[in-house]
């Protein structure tokens, strides 16, 4: 069953301008289903996962491209990275629009290789596992999220609210569509395989892993500081690698679209601001499996539940923005006084905050902070604190406290 995404009218209209289109993100979010369902019979499918059809790539590019011609779509490219100047070559030659379409799940290590042979060639697209909205069948309804006062009453009006049960076991089980959409599918033995094959190949093709355990320690106590500063040297300390051994594995995560690093909002006029970022790891689901939750009742009631909820909220507006194809302009504010603003959208010269808490009774002491963006050089636009309330209340004349589900 083909569960229609969000990112499906952005990739299309981009296939009219580009030649190339590369679809990014962590492996299982569907990146390769949403792109065989747009080709339809249009279009060649060629899998380097195909241990077969990867030697071939890799030994004699130009051979696999007689044997596999344009309109193509490659799964899986970073396998191949020799590929890509055959790719450079034959749009050289005829600038089509949509002739090669790509998938890979290692963004930065691709990013590197892609700037080198299709500067100006190439459209990059990221994806990220389901929207709530997505799992629901209504991905037409989603959109990228700014707390406007009309905005926030228009969502909260359209959305059933969702109770502390179903919120938390939406982030429990995750956004990945084959755990996500299937009740049936066992949670535990999903995230125990994806974990194992995740080791068992592109960590150990990027990072040349030696010790698979101290690898998985340090998955394990990223994910217990998702929504917490980063602080690379105590991640390390914990795990038992050194502080440049986490350096390199952390890039690996985010290079494979598991962690999203936030970052803290700074402006030259403002001296006071903290400059580490966030670290949240972009599926709830996974998180919770490493963390070691073992239902969705012991997550809400045991000590990361407000971290995770956090964790769950960000990646919520970050596919809201990505899926629609714009660049999320995400920040966070923290100062050397202990204020702090768990988000905040950028845009033309408007900061709009984002407080994300764990209550259903609000109030002013919950987005008290928001009075530091007034000595930003920026305009502070309206607000919101995403909570468990049932229905949009406005608690300042710009401020509304919104529901969960309403994001």
């Amino acid at each position: 069953m083909y569960v229609p995404r969000t990112l499906e009218g952005f990739f299309a209209a981009s296939a009219e301008h580009f030649p190339v289109l590369l679809l990014t993100g962590a492996k299982q979010v569907g990146k390769t289903t949403l792109l065989r369902h747009l080709s339809g019979e249009k279009r060649t499918f060629v899998t380097l996962d195909d241990p077969l059809v990867l030697e071939l790539a890799k030994d004699d590019p130009a051979l696999f491209f007689q044997r596999y011609t344009p309109p193509l779509l490659i799964d899986e490219i970073q396998y191949a990275p020799e590929l890509l100047p055959y790719i450079k070559m034959a749009v050289d030659k005829d600038r089509r629009p949509g002739a090669f379409w790509l998938t890979g799940s290692q963004y930065f290590h691709l990013m590197r290789n892609i700037s080198e042979s299709l500067a100006g060639r190439a459209g990059i697209v990221q994806m990220l596992g389901l929207s709530r909205l997505e799992s629901a069948g209504r991905a037409a309804d989603s959109r990228p999220f700014v707390p406007l006062p009309e905005l926030v009453l228009e969502r909260a009006g359209a959305e059933a609210p969702l109770s502390l049960k179903e919120l938390y076991r939406l982030i429990w089980r995750g956004s990945f569509p084959a755990v996500a959409l299937h009740e049936a599918v066992d949670r535990d033995l999903f995230y125990s395989s994806y974990v194992q094959t995740y080791l068992q190949r592109d960590v150990r093709d990027l990072a040349k892993v030696g010790d698979e355990m101290a690898f998985l320690r340090f998955l394990r106590t990223a994910a217990a500081r998702t929504a917490q500063l980063l602080n690379i040297a105590e991640l390390g300390r914990d795990a038992g690698v050194s502080t440049g051994t986490a350096k390199s594995w952390l890039s690996i995560l985010q290079a494979s679209g598991i962690v999203y690093l936030l970052e803290p909002y700074f402006s030259n006029l403002t001296k006071r601001l903290v400059k580490t970022p966030k670290l949240y790891l972009l599926d709830t689901g996974l998180c919770a499996y490493l963390t070691e939750w073992s239902s969705p009742e012991t997550l809400e009631a045991g000590a990361m539940s407000g971290a995770v909820l956090e964790t769950w909220a960000v990646g919520e507006l970050l596919k809201g923005w990505w899926h629609s194809g714009k660049r999320a302009p995400f920040y966070f504010y923290r100062d050397k006084d202990q204020k702090e603003i768990d988000l905040l959208i950028v845009q033309d010269g408007t900061a709009y905050p984002i407080e994300i808490k764990k209550t259903a009774s609000p109030g002013s002491r919950d987005i008290r902070h928001f009075g530091v963006l007034d000595r930003l050089s920026l305009r502070a636009g309206p607000g919101a604190l995403v909570c468990l309330v049932q229905e949009a209340l406005p608690l300042t004349d710009s401020v509304y406290a919104v529901p969960a589900g309403a994001i």
